[in-house]
């Protein structure tokens, strides 16, 4: 749903990508893709740019629309056995993979049985709940779970699960397979050519079996590393679409109040993005409950909100996004209030030592985010020093755990079992990763209710779960919750119908045409 916001005072145009009566069919969109990806093979490499570009190139079994419901992709149809524990899918017939190859059940197996399990470490800890997977026949397959695991049917999603050719990785060095160069999918668009450092251009898959689409003939994504150059290459005509995060928050007023702009905030409720600063909670002033909560108290999430962020997102009120399953508001609250924070400080004895700040090296909002918390921190008496760092250096000092404070946000992807347990279970503290349990927080009674709601079967008993985990997570804080963020996606008015589903642009140009 668009919400109205405000852009630097103006407010913002409110719109919905609607679809029309009439598609119109040809034409090349020209996408931003920022920054470059590191590869396309999105078995393996599941980051952000992968996922918005190979996205159109492979598929899941299933795509999940704004509400999180999942609908039919490569599986036409599912059952779901009474006690939560056998999910058998009806795949469509007469898909093929891009080299003319058919798509089959064997496909389905060997993808997520054989190469996910070793490539995509995400999807491997909801395997670990997989006792078998079979297929019965061509365009059957069952999967077998150990026990209920409440979120597996949404695990079907193209970045979670895609679907790889067993035709072509089977018995091989999965790494360095030359078709990892080339992309090989069965979805809308066919890998042509890659120019790193200029663009990635797919084209029309023109044997897909949804009949009459996709309507575009190309999608060329431009890579451009400069922020302001992005901007202006969609002031000037040279881009036409502009994802979420492509160019500076303090440009989107001035872009979206162009003639034949429309923007929204749709097509990320599947990630929910969730921004956070990472705590020490092993050493330091950070390994202090009271500290802790004495910035939460500091920072003023609000002004963040409306003058850093444009009006976009909302103020966190603890681990899970507003936007997945199960959130609750019957938290412990932490509104901006600078004498709380002063009155924890005194009550811990801080001593004045100075903290590090890691800002998140993607650009001046973000610098600019870390230069107001740190002005937020000073003024109840924190001392903080700013570490500067490049996105490499950034990745090194959080998984080494070098660091204080540090910004970061991750993808929550629906369901708490899926992508809010990952931060908080000690099972998943290893030096090695920015993405884990980075803070080093360790609760026995986190770790077996985050077991039980993953492993409940009815929501109603998940829901209860969730509860006492959000109650208990926002008391020891043991990282400080910034904001729900919201990327709004710009485009000239006559792109129709890219954001149809909980990942938009990710999946959405099959729906897209231009008029």
């Amino acid at each position: 749903m668009i919400r109205g916001i405000l852009l630097g005072g103006v407010a913002a145009l409110s719109w919905i990508f609607a679809a029309t009566a009439a598609p119109v069919e040809g034409g090349r969109a020209n996408v931003v893709i920022q920054p470059e990806p590191p590869g396309l093979m999105l078995g393996m490499i599941q980051n952000g740019p992968t996922q918005m570009v190979a996205g159109n190139i492979y598929e899941g079994l299933l795509r999940y629309d704004k509400s999180l419901k999942p609908m039919p992709q490569l599986a036409e149809s599912w059952t779901v056995s009474g006690d939560g524990t056998i999910y058998t899918f009806k795949l469509r017939q007469g898909v093929t993979w891009h080299d003319g190859k058919p798509f089959t059940s064997a496909d389905v197996v060997f993808s997520v049985d054989k190469f996910l399990r070793e490539t995509h470490a995400r999807l491997r800890a909801s395997l670990a709940y997989v006792d078998n997977i079979s297929a019965p026949d061509d365009h059957t397959v069952v999967f077998k779970l150990k026990e209920p695991f409440g979120p597996f049917l949404g695990i079907f999603e193209v970045g979670t699960m895609p679907m790889v050719p067993k035709h072509i990785y089977e018995g091989t060095d999965y790494k360095t397979n030359p078709a990892n160069n080339t992309p090989i999918g069965t979805g809308p668009f066919k890998f042509k050519e890659w120019v790193k450092g200029s663009h990635i251009l797919l084209v029309k898959n023109e044997n897909y079996y949804e009949k009459g689409k996709p309507h575009l003939d190309e999608i060329y994504w431009h890579v451009i590393p400069d922020a302001a150059s992005r901007a202006v290459a969609f002031e000037n005509g040279t881009v036409d679409i502009l994802p979420g995060g492509s160019v500076e928050n303090f440009d989107v007023p001035r872009l979206t109040a162009m003639d034949n702009v429309c923007v929204t905030d749709e097509g990320w409720e599947f990630f929910s993005p969730l921004s956070w600063l990472w705590l020490n909670n092993r050493e330091g002033p950070t390994k202090d409950v009271r500290f802790r909560k004495a910035i939460m108290y500091a920072m003023d999430r609000e002004f963040a909100k409306d003058v850093l962020w444009n009006g976009l997102g909302a103020v966190a009120n603890g681990p899970f996004s507003s936007k997945i399953r199960f959130h609750s508001n019957d938290v412990t609250p932490y509104p901006h209030d600078p004498e709380k924070a002063k009155a924890l400080l005194k009550e811990m004895g801080y001593d004045g030592t100075p903290v590090r700040l890691l800002p998140l090296p993607y650009g001046e909002t973000w610098q600019r985010w870390a230069e107001a918390v740190k002005q937020n921190l000073e003024e109840v008496g924190i001392k903080v020093e700013l570490v500067a760092t490049d996105v490499a250096g950034w990745n090194q000092k959080v998984a080494d755990w070098d660091y204080d404070l540090a910004f970061t946000y991750l993808y929550q992807y629906g369901d708490p079992a899926l992508g809010v347990s990952r931060t908080y279970v000690s099972t998943n503290i290893a030096k090695g990763s920015p993405w884990n349990n980075v803070e080093g927080y360790t609760s026995p009674e986190i770790d077996k209710l985050f077991h039980e709601g993953a492993s409940a079967f009815s929501d109603k008993k998940r829901e209860a779960v969730y509860k006492v985990v959000q109650k208990k997570l926002t008391e020891d804080v043991p990282v400080a919750w910034l904001l729900d963020l919201g990327f709004p996606t710009i485009t000239r008015c006559n792109v129709k119908n890219l954001i149809t589903t909980g990942i938009g642009v990710n999946d959405g140009f099959k729906d897209a045409w231009i008029e």
